[in-house]
């Protein structure tokens, strides 16, 4: 997002996460509810464009959201959407995806309260790895002619009993309803937001060998005090890399594994 979308996501994120400051602030059930709304603005083309319109009033837009979800949702859903109608945005598409985030953004506060946050990040890490490594489950869970109750008994079946139930529902959400996101983007976006709620940053660490905790202890320490923030370790193994540590954050990556020395040679004598 750009603009106006950025700073209405901003504030809509703000509001967020002070109505669940609240305790008796059902964090799962708001996160249901603006699952919910995504799906209506997404399928509604002339109301989402109805309440992006810059010619219409805030107070207008905020009245016409009440009207129609009051009774159907919960309060502070209601309070929520109305603040996002409230503010500009730079295209209607902009307000659906706020609102997608503003969910998934939710169940992770959800899972935070629970305790349960550093299960959900790991289970949604290794979710993706046995994705990546399975192309017939991938084409599975991405099929564009399997309906949403096909999708839905999968997730069950590899999820269900499990994972944590936070987890669940953010894996049926992103399949069921990608609105043109891959299940990489997808997954990778839960990442960021769990990350972003601790304000701090993911590292996607390949080794050969699993690393013992002292080794996760000191890699995640010694990368903290890089890049001034909590860092939390990703860690996918991978034996080709020989031994060493490669460690990607966002678009940079430290790569100091055996296999990328010996290609250094390689290409070294080459030259």
């Amino acid at each position: 997002m750009i603009g106006a979308s950025r700073e209405a996501l901003a504030a809509g994120r703000e509001n967020l996460e002070s109505l669940t400051d609240n305790t008796s602030v059902d964090s799962a059930k708001l996160a249901e509810e603006l699952a919910a709304v995504t799906a209506l603005l997404d399928r509604e083309v002339s109301l989402r464009r109805v309440l992006t319109d810059p010619s219409r009033s805030g107070q207008d837009k905020a009245q016409l959201v009440s009207s129609l979800l009051s009774g159907q949702v919960s309060g502070e859903t209601v309070d929520l959407v109305s603040g996002l109608v409230r503010s500009r945005w730079s295209g209607s598409r902009d307000l659906v995806d706020a609102a997608e985030e503003l969910a998934a953004y939710a169940e992770i506060i959800a899972a935070e309260k629970a305790g349960s946050l550093d299960d959900v990040e790991d289970e949604l890490f290794r979710f993706g790895r046995v994705v990546a490594g399975s192309h017939e489950l991938r084409s599975a869970l991405t099929e564009p002619k399997a309906g949403v109750a096909e999708k839905t008994a999968l997730i069950k079946k590899l999820l269900g009993g499990r994972a944590n139930p936070g987890t669940v529902r953010l894996v049926t959400s992103l399949v069921t309803n990608p609105r043109g996101r891959s299940l990489e983007q997808g997954l990778e976006s839960y990442s960021k937001l769990a990350a972003a709620r601790r304000d701090r940053v993911v590292a996607l660490v390949t080794a050969a060998v699993p690393l013992s905790d002292r080794q996760k202890e000191r890699l995640a320490a010694a990368l903290g005090g890089l890049y001034g923030r909590q860092v939390h370790l990703n860690i996918d193994i991978d034996p080709e890399v020989v031994g060493g540590v490669r460690v990607q954050i966002g678009d940079e990556i430290i790569d100091g594994t055996v296999s990328s020395r010996l290609e250094g040679a390689r290409q070294a004598l080459e030259g």
